[in-house]
């Protein structure tokens, strides 16, 4: 039987960035994925994600996209790879929207002022793709990005070197230590982190009357105005308007303006990506890029599925749901959890990677209380 340290079950952002951090500390670790980088599955498929400086979620998260944004900056003078594209990011919704304001809120209290166009009509005036009503509400932030997800993931796991198993794995926990079975490994180790999107109630039943899985649709979209969408004359943008919220990227890859409803779709299984996203499930966001954005408007050129894993809310430390699971698992503490972080935590997987290495490393390091899963009373003991 094979040994190590540290396991990872799923190398998707997050545990491609904790199997990269806990190799760059010379931990012995192995990282276990049947699905290779570029899989059309699991939660951090895909070219691209948002990368805000500032979110509207909450203030607290700024710390937070501070790190990650030093982390991928490493990431790329380690790799040599670009993996995170400067963007500017702008937000707008009817006057009195909540999101600018938070968004605005959230860029005060780390002693920025910021600037740029605070009205539809000014926004309109700078970005010739847009169309947004005079009196609505914006912000823009100038640091911001468009995260390569897949470069990343990629990155992170040539940076682990030969430590990947590329096969299904099971997790049995043992006095000996934790044990992880795939068709052709047997392997004990003396932890595991398990990161595995959707699939984590497979492997953590406890977690998964606390999990919603939703079957969300992107599309990328023919622009009738291509010279107004590309990157650095078109920011990235999240739009909260009458046909729900919609966001989307500059047309960076030339491949069209990607964009998509961040709405939670229909509940799902973790395994139902099928079928492809329909004309009818998109539609929300064509409408939205016809009134709204007619540069970046037009035909669906591709289409795809994701699966958002969010929690529901916590019934001790309340919250509203969609908040990370970072944490040790308290009936086990050597199994450490790192999942869901569906819908805004991909931008801040290279910071998570770190805190997911240091709760292996470090018995003493606590996660943030607002992730940890006593909040949830199933967990608290209460």
């Amino acid at each position: 039987m094979r040994t190590c340290d540290v396991a990872v079950i799923g190398l998707g952002l997050m545990g491609s960035a904790a199997l990269y951090a806990l190799a760059r500390r010379g931990v012995d670790v192995v990282g276990f994925d049947q699905l290779p980088v570029g899989a059309a599955r699991g939660s951090s498929h895909g070219s691209c994600r948002v990368y805000r400086r500032f979110n509207f979620e909450s203030p607290a998260y700024t710390a937070l996209s501070d790190q990650a944004f030093a982390a991928w900056r490493a990431l790329e003078a380690d790799s040599g790879c670009t993996v995170l594209l400067p963007s500017q990011v702008l937000e707008a919704g009817p006057a009195g929207c909540a999101m600018v304001r938070e968004s605005r809120a959230a860029a005060l209290a780390a002693g920025v002022a910021v600037g740029g166009p605070r009205t539809g009509a000014a926004a309109n005036a700078a970005f010739p793709a847009f169309r947004l009503p005079e009196d609505w509400d914006v912000v823009v932030q100038d640091s911001g990005g468009v995260l390569l997800a897949e470069a990343a993931m990629r990155a992170f796991r040539e940076g682990a070197g030969a430590r990947i198993v590329a096969e299904a794995a099971q997790l049995r926990a043992t006095a000996d230590g934790i044990r992880i079975t795939t068709a052709t490994e047997d392997v004990l180790a003396g932890q595991a982190i398990v990161a595995a999107g959707p699939w984590i109630g497979d492997f953590l039943p406890a977690l998964t009357p606390h999990l919603a899985v939703t079957r969300q649709t992107v599309g990328w979209f023919k622009p009738a105005r291509p010279e107004h969408v590309a990157l650095g004359e078109f920011p990235v943008f999240l739009l909260d308007g009458p046909h729900g919220f919609i966001y989307g990227f500059p047309d960076f890859e030339g491949r069209g303006v990607k964009a998509a409803r961040h709405d939670h779709g229909p509940a799902v299984g973790p395994d139902d990506w099928s079928p492809p996203a329909t004309d009818a499930e998109l539609a929300p966001v064509s409408e939205t890029l016809a009134a709204f954005i007619p540069g970046a408007g037009g035909p669906i050129v591709e289409r795809d599925v994701c699966l958002y894993t969010n929690t529901l809310p916590a019934d001790l430390r309340i919250d509203g749901g969609e908040e990370f699971i970072i944490d040790r698992l308290p009936a086990d503490p050597r199994i450490i959890v790192a999942s869901p972080c569906s819908g805004h935590g991909a931008k801040f997987a290279s910071a998570i990677g770190e805190i997911l290495a240091s709760l292996a490393l470090d018995p003493a390091f606590r996660p943030d209380p607002a992730f940890r899963l006593d909040r949830f009373s199933s967990f608290s003991g209460e």
